[in-house]
Parts: C-alpha cells; structure tokens; sequence
C-alpha cells in the first residue's frame, strides 16, 4: 500500500468517526467538457436541517521532495474543483485534508498561512495513527 493509500484511508476513517456518511470514493466533479475525480464526497444530516451537509474532500499525503511544489499543484486542483462545484454541488463546501504532521512543519509557515488565508483555502487536519480529526479550518 502506497503512503497516499494510507493517509486516504485514515482520513476516510476520521471522517467516518467524526459521523460523517462516505457518499462516494472518488467522486466526480463532472462540469461540460471536464471530468475530475475528488477523493472523497461526504455528508452529514444535522437534525435541524432537512438535506444535511456535504463535504467534497480532497487527501493530500505531501510526501515528496518538493513540499512547496505539492502544495502550489493541490492548491490549483483545490480552486478548479471549487469553482466547478459552485456550479454543480453550490450548497457543498470543499476541503483539503491532510496530516497534523504535516500541518505542523508545513502549513504554519508564515507565507504558507497568508496563501491559506487569501485563497480561503478549507482545512481538515486528521491524526493519521488515531484516524481522528483534530482541526477544521475554514
């Protein structure tokens, strides 16, 4: 098993624990002429909302050599798919998931939280080895 196989499947399962229903692994976000695959759609019904929620999550491992360069391509994979999900999923909302190690040698870089904060870049940050989300960040 890959190290993104990992990551996703213990990302999946923090969701699922958090109470969250798998809808569909990969989903697509198929918009006119474009087909992409997200890693992940979820839901979660609220009893005081009628439809629920729905979550599109896409799961980064961030296990190259190149960091930085990751980043810059899921940032970019992250805007196209939220550009298109307004248009066909308008009431979802779309995260990026990733490991708390990461987030912490990575992610809480001065420059690299000024690029979260201005492109309003949606976190999930799970505890891979306890499959546990432990942030959301909208």
């Amino acid at each position: 098993m890959s190290a993104k196989d990992i990551c996703h499947e213990a990302i999946k399962n923090a969701l699922l624990k958090d109470g969250w229903r798998i809808i569909a692994d990969p989903y697509t976000i198929k918009f006119q002429e474009v087909q992409l695959f997200a890693d992940l759609l979820a839901d979660k019904t609220l009893e005081i909302e009628k439809n629920g929620q729905k979550i599109v999550v896409e799961v980064k491992s961030f296990i190259s050599r190149s960091v930085m360069r990751e980043f810059e391509t899921a940032l970019g994979q992250y805007i196209i798919y939220r550009i298109f999900l307004k248009k066909i999923l308008p009431d979802s909302k779309i995260y990026l998931a990733l490991s708390k190690n990461i987030y912490k040698s990575f992610f809480l870089k001065k420059a690299i939280s000024l690029i979260i904060e201005e492109t309003n870049l949606s976190l999930i940050v799970v505890d891979l080895n306890k499959e546990e989300i432990i942030k959301w960040i909208n």
